[in-house]
């Protein structure tokens, strides 16, 4: 029977791509997709856990797959990320991902993304999170190549923010990465994925190296002590990659990365980019000193140079905006240029 037949149940779900309301087999298995009808995006069988429909992928994994879900008593959008079945048995997995619960519940900043439960029901492991599901800065860089630098500053100070609130609770991030700030409908940035966080008053070489290659601190390739200034280097990089385009350092191999992260002085954005302002490009160049005790020294510090780069950009933009119209005043083209 198909899903034509009148004989078979039938269950109305909308598209998560173009909106449209579908009908599709009622006894499709829950999590299981078939195409829309009208724009072939997946359409998902509802999985209800507790009070919580789960009704369309997010995003996956290697600890499992985040949902959009709906709070069925609350009647609010939620994100559910459900860990994967063979992980469930795994103590380390699941560990893993209480750290992460546990981590994220204790915070509460704008731009961390807010914990609402951690459970359990019939066998499935599951968090429940804040919603925000309007991409990633990896699928911005990756759509727009490179960011408005007014965008990246207003990013970092965010992002720095909310780290040197993780801070304050003594957690450090260790996986900062365009993949790990999420927006939400409102273009609010969040830092997700806290399961490298540790504290930070642990200290001592690491047997293995966490992080991500291309936004790694040195001293972390080095298996030397990490502090927060691990982090702010990391967020440095990704900051530098959603300016230029670039990441920092570029290379055939992973061990060739790694080894610039050590030895290869960054280029200057501004270098990269000629229409990066030099402030802008000076603090993040700082920032990724090889060595920690160059960099600045408490987000506090990084967050003001930010700032100020911000705010002689918003100046330089404001004379310039002002010279476009008294040239065009001068040109007798005003009305036009204010229809424009």
């Amino acid at each position: 029977m198909d899903a034509s037949d009148p004989r078979k149940p039938l269950r109305m779900v909308g598209c998560g791509g173009c909106g449209v309301k579908n009908f599709i087999p009622g006894d499709l298995p829950p999590l299981s997709t078939v195409p829309c009808t009208r724009c072939g995006y997946p359409i998902m069988m509802p999985m209800r856990l507790r009070q919580f429909e789960l009704r369309a992928a997010i995003a996956s994994g290697g600890m499992g797959t985040v949902y959009r879900a709906f709070d069925l008593t609350l009647e609010r959008e939620v994100a559910v990320k459900l860990m994967k079945p063979e992980l469930v048995q795994d103590t380390n997995a699941l560990e893993g991902f209480y750290r992460e619960a546990r981590a994220c519940a204790s915070l509460n900043h704008t731009n961390i993304i807010h914990i609402y439960t951690f459970d359990e029901w019939e066998g499935h492991r599951y968090l429940v999170m804040e919603l925000a599901d309007r991409g990633s800065l990896d699928s911005r860089i990756e759509q727009e190549q490179r960011l408005p630098e007014l965008d990246v500053l207003d990013i970092g100070i965010k992002v720095a923010s909310a780290l040197d609130s993780a801070l304050r609770h003594n957690l450090l991030h260790r996986d900062i990465k365009p993949g790990n700030i999420l927006f939400n409908a409102e273009g609010e940035p969040k830092l997700v994925d806290f399961g490298l966080a540790r504290s930070a008053e642990e200290s001592g070489e690491e047997q293995a190296v966490w992080g991500t290659p291309y936004y790694i601190a040195p001293e972390k390739v080095k298996r030397e002590r990490e502090d927060f200034l691990s982090d702010l280097y990391s967020l440095a990089g990704t900051l530098y990659h959603a300016l230029t385009g670039h990441v920092p350092f570029e290379s055939a191999t992973v061990e060739a990365v790694l080894a610039a992260h050590i030895h290869t002085p960054v280029t200057a954005p501004h270098l990269v980019v000629p229409e990066v302002t030099e402030p802008t490009s000076e603090a993040l160049v700082r920032a990724m000193a090889k060595g920690p005790d160059a960099r600045f020294q408490s987000y506090d510090e990084f967050i003001m140079a930010l700032t100020a780069a911000r705010s002689q950009l918003l100046v330089s933009q404001i004379r310039n905006q002002g010279r476009i119209v008294s040239t065009a005043a001068k040109n007798g083209d005003g009305r036009s240029w204010w229809r424009r």
